[in-house]
């Protein structure tokens, strides 16, 4: 009856936290997508910006580089301030994303690959960001 009782436990925690990472924005029916809020999705979706956090985060200063081209490459860095998991202390999320005939994917080489290029403001990644927590 016990070994009933536990296993059920830890089945309800683990649906139950199956379901807290963040949650993809349901898209409008027939809504379209600029580049840049496609490219923030792609970042959102990467554990390096809390996408498995269970406490949730906010963005700060967000900035895009891009889209440049890098050995015949077209892509984009990503760079953000996450707020919230450490108490008082930023956290500093990085991704390079790929654009590919219209598809997005994510780059492992984030340090030397960015570095040099003007970044703006990535508002859309803020928007997008904090409207979820």
């Amino acid at each position: 009856m016990l070994r009933c009782l536990v296993g059920a436990t830890i089945g309800f925690v683990a649906v139950t936290l199956g379901g807290c990472g963040r949650p993809d924005p349901a898209p409008a029916p027939g809504a379209t997508f600029t580049l840049r809020e496609r490219v923030a999705a792609l970042a959102l979706r990467q554990s390096a910006f809390g996408s498995i956090s269970v406490i949730p985060v906010r963005f700060e200063h967000s900035r895009i580089a891009g889209p440049f081209q890098d050995d015949g490459r077209t892509l984009y860095c990503v760079s953000s301030r996450m707020m919230g998991r450490r108490f008082l202390k930023g956290e500093k999320a990085k991704a390079v994303i790929r654009e590919e005939a219209g598809k997005l994917s994510i780059l492992d080489d984030v340090e030397e690959v960015c570095e040099g290029h003007r970044t703006e403001p990535f508002k859309e990644l803020e928007a997008l960001g904090n409207a979820k927590s």
